[in-house]
């Protein structure tokens, strides 16, 4: 998994309340479980004008001139702004995937469907908690001026804004440390497997009746 430490980014705006994991990759893209490849499909039907499938060349595509991350000043974006509930409905990963696979590495939000929140973690990216009235006026901020760029420290928790305002967010000690070396469940696992590989040692030396009868 990628590590998060620190990253400057600009920043594209998804002005929508409730959007949910269908929204940001329909369900018609599953059927891949690669990890990666998902970005051109990422918020497909806001996206583009036609129906998109798993496999489809998007380079040709038809895109939508409403929907904001098609516009030439948002391309290249690493952050996203949205609003409440960012990620809810189904608990599929596959929506964390493509956001990473676009280049997603933070999302700021109100607030964050749970298993959504959760998943980002485990795939290297910083989801962030801030009150309403300060997105709002980050909103403002982003559509004011073009190639807004927001610094974010994982380490000591701030974001500095492009006029040099600093806003702190809050984050669980222990998801915080997992972003900061890059370590999701199996990474954690394989930081003790040499404890692991000895308890095995010694359970067969114990008990070794039981791993004779395992063929």
């Amino acid at each position: 998994m990628k590590a998060f430490v620190s990253h400057k980014g600009m920043v594209g705006p998804m002005d929508l309340a409730n959007v949910d994991t269908d929204m940001i990759i329909p369900k018609q893209f599953l059927k891949s479980i690669k990890r990666s490849g998902f970005g051109p499909y990422l918020f497909d039907e806001m996206r583009y004008l036609d129906e998109g499938w798993y496999g489809k060349d998007c380079s040709t595509r038809p895109l939508n001139p409403d929907f904001a991350l098609n516009q030439a000043r948002y391309q290249g974006i690493s952050i996203l702004l949205a609003r409440d509930n960012f990620g809810c409905g189904s608990s599929r990963e596959h929506a964390p995937w493509a956001l990473d696979d676009y280049g997603i590495r933070a999302i700021i939000a109100p607030s964050f469907a749970d298993i959504f929140y959760n998943n980002c973690f485990k795939n290297g990216m910083l989801p962030i908690i801030l009150d309403k009235a300060i997105v709002d006026r980050l909103f403002t901020e982003v559509a004011a001026t073009e190639g807004y760029t927001l610094n974010i420290d994982l380490q000591a928790q701030t974001i500095v804004t492009p006029s040099g305002e600093t806003i702190a967010f809050d984050i669980d000690a222990f998801r915080k440390q997992c972003l900061l070396e890059g370590l999701d469940e199996i990474g954690l696992t394989l930081k003790v497997a040499d404890k692991i590989h000895q308890f095995e040692k010694q359970h067969m030396l114990a008990q070794p009746w039981m791993f004779g009868a395992i063929k």
